[in-house]
């Protein structure tokens, strides 16, 4: 298969994460703008409640939950280019809909749809980045996630050129819905690979489609990407407060050193493994590893300076990539089943933001002002069992590659 030929079709999909990375963060940023619109109670200090806006944000998250189970079967059945325009629409609608929401139920409604637009896109992305790219696929998919974290790096920039130019809010979401469009269109026309083209036909020359048959390797692999998603999950919702609480003077620059360190993570990843020094399957526990001993650290070593040093380190080990190589090596072990595969590993990383945050937020009431240190404890138990599961993972991997390389040398020989 002739990869040039797609190259552009895989910048227009990393183009789509870029957009993804604004989408999933822009409401959190403009907060206090939404509760004014949707008639939130204003506090004693002249601010308003953002509860109700917490609660559209989530929706994002229910969104793509109630729509994995469809979209991963859409994308095999009906193509990647189907599934990604549908995601493309349903991003537009969230864009264009939640500044014209008139109350917090109307915008709910909206950010189910952006939800939605995240699960079509994540089985139409993944599956085509790998197909396009081939042996390179588990590499190339890691820089969605490079894509989103340039995103969200650049959304304060714009933020701050919207405010310097005295614009309205609202101009940020148009424009972007807008370029998503215009990448829609794009996509619309621009060619895809066959699917399954990497997949080896059988002796008549077709490529079969295979029932899904769930090994204990399998499951290991799907429930990476539960916990690789707590990991991170856990420090992002939890290092402003641990930062106020070690005395750190200005807690917003641990997303900084997060985000730093997660671009860093992508293409050093990329290189160690296009070099062979690393494997896949090896990154799966090595960076959980970091990140558990990182976090044991932080714990222990309470000061300013740790916590900005451990904000990079778990950008760099636990957000660099983790769960969409878990994606890969899901995809791997089930080549003609890419939609749907994704769709599970994506389930179970939806699962982990919404039960785990509930966890973690029950623990920080319990522990009071202590409280974001028993999180870092409880983090620390997580990507324990993520390293185990990763290191069986590995076995069996080694294992299956014995085997297949014996069988290699007996045809040699033979």
């Amino acid at each position: 298969m002739n990869t040039k030929k797609y190259i552009p079709t895989a910048l227009a999909l990393y183009f789509t994460y870029f957009i993804h990375g604004i989408g999933v963060s822009i409401i959190g940023q403009y907060k206090q703008n939404f509760a004014d619109a949707w008639g939130a109670d204003t506090l004693p200090d002249g601010t308003f409640d953002v509860s109700m806006v917490l609660a559209v944000i989530a929706a994002l998250g229910l969104g793509r939950l109630i729509s994995l189970p469809i979209s991963g079967p859409f994308s095999d059945k009906f193509g990647r280019r189907a599934s990604g325009l549908i995601g493309i629409g349903f991003y537009t609608l969230y864009f264009v809909g939640i500044v014209f929401a008139p109350n917090m139920y109307v915008a709910y409604a909206f950010a189910l749809a952006g939800g939605i637009a995240n699960s079509f896109l994540d089985t139409c992305v993944t599956p085509s980045i790998l197909e396009i790219f081939g042996k390179n696929g588990t590499v190339a998919n890691t820089f969605t996630k490079f894509s989103i974290s340039i995103g969200q790096l650049l959304l304060p920039f714009m933020i701050g050129f919207v405010a310097a130019s005295n614009m309205s809010f609202k101009v940020l979401f148009f424009v972007t819905g807008a370029l998503l469009l215009i990448d829609g269109l794009l996509i619309a026309f621009m060619p895809f690979p066959p699917m399954n083209a990497n997949v080896k036909p059988s002796k008549d020359g077709v490529v079969k489609k295979e029932k899904m048959k769930f090994s204990s390797t399998a499951w290991a692999v799907i429930s990476i990407g539960f916990t690789c998603t707590a990991t991170f999950q856990l420090w992002l919702n939890c290092n402003q407060e641990l930062g106020k609480l070690y005395g750190l003077a200005d807690p917003t620059k641990i997303q900084s050193f997060y985000a730093f360190g997660t671009m860093c993570a992508i293409l050093l990843t990329a290189v160690l493994i296009n070099k062979k020094v690393l494997k896949a399957t090896q990154v799966l526990w090595i960076y959980p590893a970091i990140s558990a001993t990182m976090l044991l650290v932080i714990y222990l070593v309470q000061s300013p300076a740790i916590v900005l040093i451990g904000g990079f380190v778990l950008g760099y080990a636990a957000a660099g990539g983790v769960l969409q190589l878990a994606v890969a090596t899901a995809n791997e072990m089930f080549p003609t089943n890419k939609g749907k595969i994704t769709s599970i590993v994506m389930i179970a990383s939806s699962i982990a933001n919404y039960v785990i945050l509930n966890i973690a937020g029950m623990i920080t009431k319990a522990g009071g002002v202590e409280g974001p240190k028993y999180v870092l404890l409880f983090n620390v138990g997580i990507t324990v069992v993520g390293v185990l599961l990763a290191l069986y993972v590995n076995k069996q991997f080694s294992k299956k590659e014995s085997v297949t390389s014996g069988t290699n040398l007996e045809k040699q020989a033979v």
